[in-house]
């Protein structure tokens, strides 16, 4: 059975829970699936202050881990238009998983979270991908299969670079059922990818 890491770093818990939509389509469509998160980099008592959620359930990952799936998803928020600080520290770590190409012909993909519609979802997809392709994987996008991320009677995330949420401003918007239905489809799509590739 094909094995399917869902990585994630989430400062206030949007991200955790696209997580959760990604893995959920990940088993449906067969695969054995782990959620893991990064390490917070910021010191506990600022990241109290600032109302982080601290609490969230999924085990920190080492860059060890990483070479025992065969497929690996990973998502972050946004920061001013790239890959948060978090999730870069840790894929930075990476260096002998990619000398050694331990992660050639894995699959991939991405997800991501903005406080605006036009606050930099594709281009911080971008930024893992790019990582991802670094790292010799194939990557699943979320393809308009999705067609949830077409509609124009509400504001939805989603591209066909990888599942997206809008966060707003102060954080009170929460993934969206559209926004989790496209989570829950690549999830399937880079589950379904592992399984013809790995079995």
């Amino acid at each position: 059975m094909a094995k399917v890491l869902v990585l994630y770093y989430s400062s206030y818990g949007h991200i955790e829970t696209m997580a959760g939509a990604i893995a959920e389509g990940a088993r449906a469509a067969g695969a054995e699936v782990d959620i893991k998160r990064v390490p917070e980099t910021v010191p506990e008592e600022i990241a109290r202050a600032a109302y982080f959620k601290l609490d969230q359930a999924a085990p920190v990952a080492s860059i060890d881990d990483l070479p025992g799936y065969d497929a690996i998803i990973i998502g972050t928020g946004t920061r001013f238009g790239r890959i948060s600080s978090q999730m870069a520290a840790f894929l930075d770590q990476g260096g002998g998983l990619w000398a050694r190409g331990a992660l050639n012909g894995k699959v991939g993909g991405a997800f991501t979270a903005t406080a605006a519609q036009h606050g930099g979802q594709e281009v911080t997809l971008f930024s893992m991908i790019t990582n991802l392709l670094h790292f010799g994987m194939m990557v699943v996008g979320l393809p308009y299969s999705h067609g949830g991320q077409t509609r124009l009677d509400e504001i939805v995330g989603g591209s066909p670079y990888g599942a997206t949420t809008i966060t707003g401003s102060d954080g009170s918007r929460l993934p969206s059922e559209t926004e989790l239905e496209g989570a829950r489809h690549q999830g399937e799509l880079v589950a379904r990818a592992a399984i013809k590739l790995f079995g």
